[in-house]
């Protein structure tokens, strides 16, 4: 299997340091003939931050895509009944948004096509990046990794001196992730050397 001809939901949120990693993935998934659909978080559409400004990110999505991004929970809602993807991708996927995913908290946009998504027993790929992953959040990723259709891209401390509970996902591996995911397996292994 690969991605051609795959309706997928890329959806990003705020961890504005690993956009630069996750950009060109979604590229490569459109040239590979991927129809992308982007969705954003409400902080990631509106926060300027040192990594960027949200008008042009949003630019930078809508051109590679060819498509506005998702970026209101109305405009998410749709997305389980219209059965609009073969998967979502939460890349990357904040530690607030893992809690609240593991909890059933559906206040966000992303949170919304996820939890939309998941109704039709389709698979959601997280590419987690968190500074508490292997914290307080820990409970969290490991009540996840147990949950029927969710997948993670392969992850690592990414710095385990300076930030020991940090983890960041291989955004390189969230293709054979997806393609994984559509057959039902979990790419392996999960946790990976730096």
């Amino acid at each position: 299997m690969d991605v051609i001809d795959l309706r997928i939901g890329f959806a990003l949120t705020g961890s504005y340091c690993t956009f630069d990693k996750v950009l060109p993935e979604i590229e490569k998934l459109v040239s590979k003939g991927s129809d992308v659909t982007t969705i954003l978080s409400e902080n990631t559409s509106r926060t300027d931050t040192r990594f960027g400004k949200a008008d042009e990110l949003i630019e930078k999505l809508t051109a590679i895509t060819g498509k506005k991004p998702i970026m209101s929970m109305a405009e998410a809602e749709p997305i389980g009944p219209k059965k609009l993807f073969d998967c979502i991708v939460v890349a990357p996927c904040t530690g607030n948004t893992l809690a609240k995913l593991a909890n059933s908290i559906t206040d966000t946009t992303v949170l919304m096509a996820c939890k939309a998504h998941l109704r039709n027993l389709r698979p959601v790929v997280i590419a987690v990046s968190s500074n508490d992953g292997l914290g307080m959040n820990a409970m969290n990723l490991g009540r996840l990794l147990n949950v029927k259709n969710i997948y993670f891209v392969p992850f690592a401390q990414d710095d385990p001196l300076g930030k020991p509970r940090s983890i960041v996902a291989r955004m390189e591996l969230i293709e054979a992730t997806i393609i994984e995911a559509l057959n039902g397996r979990q790419l392996q292994p999960i946790i990976m050397a730096r």
